[in-house]
């Protein structure tokens, strides 16, 4: 379970970390996604802040639930823009999203002893 979990993380880190800078370096699919969306672009740098930030708190002893809620989170709006507004790619963010909430479900012990 220890190195299932670890393996996961790491997916995820990966994962976030490419996502977030995306958004935060303004990749072309990044502002047309958000332009699709229709929010403005301040909510795609939001979003990129929160994906690296989730992604480090990950690694961060008594934090990764943390780090993991935020992710779930995040997944929860992107996979609600897919089927709302973006159209039927939303697989990734599903799968992005159990992950994070199989790291936050493995952390359910963290948010206990360790409240905000």
């Amino acid at each position: 379970m220890k190195y299932a979990l670890l393996g996961v993380k790491a997916v995820l880190t990966i994962a976030f970390l490419a996502a977030g800078l995306s958004k935060l370096a303004g990749v072309d699919m990044m502002v047309a996604t958000f332009d699709a969306i229709g929010v403005g672009q301040w909510f795609r740098y939001v979003t990129g802040v929160i994906e690296v930030a989730g992604a480090a708190l990950l690694w961060v002893k008594g934090r990764e639930f943390i780090g993991a809620g935020l992710l779930v989170a995040t997944m929860v709006g992107a996979v609600i823009s897919h089927i709302v507004i973006l159209g039927p790619s939303l697989v990734p963010a599903l799968v992005l999203g159990l992950l994070a909430a199989f790291v936050l479900w493995s952390h359910k012990d963290d948010m206990k002893q360790n409240p905000l």
